[in-house]
């Protein structure tokens, strides 16, 4: 079935990514019909996981405007913290959260949006080792697979995968 034809979602990639919550939701958007774009620091770039599956970004963050996007989603592993560095990374995750579409983060990524400044106020949770860093940026840290809160939606680690992308799908079907 394809539930998701029509939508266009950025999956980020940067070095050191987790294979599982890179590839887990590129391919189950993909069966699911969207157009998944897979964006790094730099475009056209080969990116290794930790331990060493290849990814090939399709452009760069600021290559991208929010506008063409129903959504990102952001992996984790030590990715998050090189993706947290670039200005344009930062600025498309503001632009995407403003415009009420999804935002969805799992494990380290919670980095992310903690840089970009948008969790203020809001529900979220992430790997427990960051959890401080998401409650210093002003969200109310939850130990649950999944936690939506509008169009945030975040998780703890790969075994939460399943939960994560049934919510990351319930909220692109709408």
């Amino acid at each position: 079935m394809l539930e998701l034809k029509g939508k266009t979602i950025a999956v980020f990639i940067e070095s050191m990514y987790n294979e599982h919550e890179y590839w887990y939701p590129k391919i189950r958007l993909e069966e699911a019909g969207a157009t998944v774009i897979t964006v790094g620091t730099e475009a056209k770039t080969e990116y290794r996981s930790k331990v060493g599956f290849a990814a090939n970004s399709d452009v760069a963050f600021g290559d991208l405007k929010a506008e063409g996007l129903d959504g990102i989603i952001i992996p984790g592993g030590f990715a998050p913290d090189f993706m947290r560095r670039s200005a344009d990374c930062l600025k498309l995750v503001r632009e995407v959260f403003e415009q009420g579409k999804l935002v969805a983060f799992i494990c380290h990524a919670g980095w992310v949006p903690v840089s970009a400044g948008i969790l203020k106020g809001k529900k979220a949770t992430c790997f427990f080792a960051i959890k401080d860093d998401l409650i210093n940026a002003g969200a109310t840290w939850e130990d649950a697979a999944v936690v939506q809160d509008g169009n945030l939606i975040s998780s703890r680690i790969p075994a939460d995968l399943p939960d994560f992308m049934r919510a990351i799908i319930a909220f692109l079907r709408k």
